[in-house]
């Protein structure tokens, strides 16, 4: 398996969003955030970020249309690409519906992906108003392929009737914000993140295009992070944080939120690719 620096990759599509659009944005603040000075480079684990060092590689935005079916396409021939010889992204988005082309493309690869998604929402709708190809559709099409073997999710406070036979289906796991105690699951083998940002409660993201108050905390999801890199059973192979839009952000808040899990996941990679695989 490739021991390769990752790569972190911006996603600037929202041509799927149902409520607002906003998150193709994202790339451009999250980045301001990470390169503002405001914070150093250092993860909270002691490494070393810093560019000068080349731990890690950014390869700019995608250039993607505003269709979804067209833009799936394209978001799946550049994670084939920069993924072809053991390569590891962190995908920023976005919304939600990027995660299925980057799983997709990810599954060659990885056929036995474990998926940790933090969200208020379980995204499982087989279609949303007609339209399979929604941000609030990607565990469906990635499920119902079969992507990846297990998927499991925190953070999860919306949940209805249509998703729960939906998680019963397809035998997800799911963690309320209520009841999960932040501690993760045994988990081994190919780990993929996916965090919407709406997963977190509006008073640590308030730039999220759907407020559900009752969510998570930042240092919940941090240690949900943490807990990856240290499981030495676990390979994380793939990331994406998703659903930022700056347009409802407050002091750019969520921007540095959105870099603060950029830096941890990255991190995570280096730790897990110090492992002899």
């Amino acid at each position: 398996m490739g021991r390769l620096a990752p790569t972190l990759i911006g996603v600037p599509f929202d041509g799927s969003s149902s409520f607002m659009a906003g998150p193709a944005e994202a790339p451009a603040a999250v980045r301001g955030a990470l390169h503002c000075g405001s914070a150093n480079w250092t993860s909270e684990r002691g490494v070393d970020l810093d560019p000068a060092n080349r731990s890690w590689t950014d390869e700019g935005d995608l250039d993607l249309p505003n269709d979804a079916r067209a833009a799936c396409d394209e978001i799946r021939a550049a994670a084939s690409t920069l993924g072809a010889d053991g390569g590891r992204l962190v995908a920023l988005g976005g919304d939600h519906l990027i995660t299925f082309p980057l799983v997709e493309a990810l599954s060659v690869r990885h056929a036995d992906v474990t998926i940790l998604h933090i969200d208020a929402h379980p995204d499982l709708y087989d279609h949303l108003d007609g339209e399979r190809l929604s941000h609030a559709c990607p565990f469906a099409r990635i499920m119902e392929a079969r992507l990846a073997s297990r998927l499991v999710q925190f953070g999860i406070r919306t949940l209805t009737a249509h998703q729960a036979a939906q998680a019963e289906r397809f035998d997800v796991e799911i963690h309320t914000a209520a009841d999960w105690d932040g501690v993760l699951p045994p988990i081994d083998g190919d780990v993929y993140i996916s965090i919407d940002v709406d997963g977190l409660d509006p008073a640590f993201a308030p730039g999220v295009s759907h407020h559900e108050p009752g969510g998570l905390t930042t240092r919940q999801v941090l240690g949900l992070i943490h807990q990856v890199a240290m499981c030495p059973g676990a390979w994380l192979v793939g990331a994406d944080v998703v659903e930022i839009n700056p347009k409802r952000d407050i002091n750019e808040m969520t921007a540095m939120l959105g870099a603060k899990l950029v830096k941890e996941l990255l991190a995570a990679m280096i730790e897990s690719g110090r492992a002899v695989r």
